[in-house]
């Protein structure tokens, strides 16, 4: 990783400050754009939407879209940030929004703004919805004019992470400094409700029955204080299991208990991405400052397994210059639920590994590796590699590189979804 792309640890000394006086801000619906109406279908339903993947090019501000499968052809680009005037305009006028806005830049974005970090289509392909950290909200993007639909501003100030229903209909959103997830209507924005989580709400998963919806907390990323005896130091970390329906929490799982159960209180508690297995009985999931995963078994509560994977020797053994306390972050699991793909972030590489005898397979050579999700048929892993501004496809079967793409700046989460089946981007305005 280059100078250029270091992690800045140093927040600004204001934002502490001014955080008490400003995370009770929430916004009551979305702010429909200038113009703007719900998203067409227009053209969409004559063939039926097209399956894509798009890459969110998080300090560029941009999304390709790649075929979902074979060499990853570009099909498009978006640009995720069609009122980036507007919106630094009213940051700049706002001395709170500004420090907030300077602090993420300080801090999680590396010295960069963050302008696009999580996206999902409405299921027939009409727009693409996507958090943007920078601009502390949620916008729906119609992907024939480029033009937004909806804008949802989230508590507090900053968006991350976000899940969609496995019925499309609804997207939840994590708002990282008001300690919230946000539930909205896919179609319109509104808000259907929200639920109150651990410190610092990243990663959201929805069960395959739609039934529940589980966020996991990470804590304060951003502090240089991370030695391991240091670790108690960063927040209230814990996953929040909320009734997809009422958004009421059902559960609370605290993973430290477990992780000292099994012998590993040296490990952090901070769960960052995870994915269940097919039956929902095992979850795998990275945890900070750790080079593997833990396998957790629902029904029993426990901690079954934990994998150690290579450390690769060029990494850095300070840890306050891996980005915001990730070791490895990024992973997927194969439709059949025998393989595992790896995102080695901050060891430059990406693995598979098979689930039952968590034997890795070949270390695939990847630039900061930032996010791992399967393919459209389901035979291998799509990486970003936020360090190459590219992603790599892996065979599942062989654990081999297929092909690498380039993309925009800095690619980071990387998701299915759909466009129209004529569709080549935006029209020119």
């Amino acid at each position: 990783m280059s100078a250029s792309r270091s992690s800045n640890r140093r927040a600004l000394p204001a934002l502490a400050a001014v955080a008490a006086l400003a995370l009770a801000a929430l916004a009551a619906g979305p702010v429909p754009a200038a113009g703007a109406g719900l998203p067409t279908t227009a053209g969409a339903a004559a063939a039926g939407p097209r399956e894509v993947l798009f890459v969110g090019n998080n300090w560029e501000g941009t999304a390709d879209v790649l075929a979902s499968t074979g060499n990853l052809a570009k099909v498009g680009r978006i640009n995720m940030v069609p009122d980036k005037e507007e919106r630094l305009r009213e940051i700049y006028l706002n001395p709170v929004k500004l420090a907030y806005f300077l602090g993420v830049r300080a801090t999680a974005g590396e010295g960069h703004d963050q302008f696009v970090d999580d996206m999902y289509t409405t299921p027939d392909g009409s727009a693409v919805v996507a958090s943007r950290p920078s601009f502390a909200d949620v916008v729906s993007i119609d992907v024939r004019t480029g033009r937004i639909n909806w804008r949802f501003p989230v508590a507090g100030y900053r968006a991350d992470h976000m899940a969609v229903s496995p019925d499309g209909t609804r997207v939840a959103v994590s708002a990282s400094t008001a300690n919230t997830v946000h539930v909205l209507d896919i179609a319109s924005g509104r808000q259907a409700g929200s639920f109150a989580t651990g410190d610092k709400p990243h990663e959201n998963t929805f069960t395959r029955d739609g039934r529940f919806l589980w966020n996991s907390s990470i804590g304060d990323v951003t502090s240089a204080l991370d030695a391991p005896w240091l670790d108690w130091t960063k927040g209230d970390r814990r996953i929040t299991v909320a009734d997809a329906q009422t958004l009421r929490p059902v559960r609370v799982i605290d993973m430290r208990a477990r992780l000292d159960a099994f012998g590993r209180s040296d490990l952090s508690d901070a769960v960052r991405p995870m994915s269940f297995t097919p039956d929902e009985s095992k979850l795998y999931f990275q945890v900070s400052f750790f080079n593997g995963f833990v396998e957790y078994d629902v029904a029993a509560d426990r901690i079954a397994r934990i994998k150690t994977l290579p450390v690769n020797p060029a990494t850095s053994s300070d840890r306050t210059t891996w980005v915001n306390d990730s070791r490895h972050h990024g992973m997927s699991m194969s439709p059949d639920g025998s393989k595992l793909c790896i995102a080695g972030t901050m060891d430059d590489y990406a693995t598979v590994v098979d689930r039952v005898t968590l034997e890795q397979g070949p270390l695939v050579p990847a630039a900061k590796p930032y996010w791992a999700t399967v393919d459209g048929d389901g035979t291998g892993c799509v990486i970003s590699e936020s360090g190459a501004d590219q992603v790599t496809a892996i065979d599942f079967a062989t654990g081999a590189k297929r092909v690498s793409v380039p993309v925009g700046d800095h690619p980071q989460r990387v998701r299915l979804g759909h466009v129209p089946a004529d569709w080549t981007g935006p029209a020119a305005r």
